[in-house]
């Protein structure tokens, strides 16, 4: 998980990581302490509003294609990344970076 070894990077930029998935609480902490993660782990099971809303949700399968969102401090979407072949495409911390730090002009 990139953003895991890169989350001091995304700290000094004043970056909240928070990880969001359909899967039940107790499935979204066992992962969480696992893998050490330094990030909230959020549960959007079952109703799965969040995903709606941010228009992510495969209703075929009723999981979430794999996205980042950049969301400023007064709750705007600026950026949206949303990843085709999630399972198989590897998301390097410094693509999302270098474009956080254009939108929030931190070069």
């Amino acid at each position: 998980m990139a953003r895991k070894a890169d989350y001091k990077r995304f700290e000094a930029l004043g970056i909240q990581n928070l990880a969001a998935s359909a899967n039940l609480t107790f499935s979204q902490q066992t992962f969480a302490e696992s893998l050490k993660l330094p990030l909230p782990v959020l549960s959007d099971f079952p109703e799965r509003k969040v995903m709606r809303s941010y228009g992510v949700l495969n209703e075929k399968t009723m999981t979430a294609n794999r996205s980042f969102f950049l969301i400023d401090p007064q709750g705007i979407l600026r950026k949206k990344w949303i990843i085709e072949n999630g399972p198989t495409t590897v998301v390097y911390s410094s693509t999302l970076l270098n474009d956080i730090e254009q939108i929030i002009g931190k070069r």
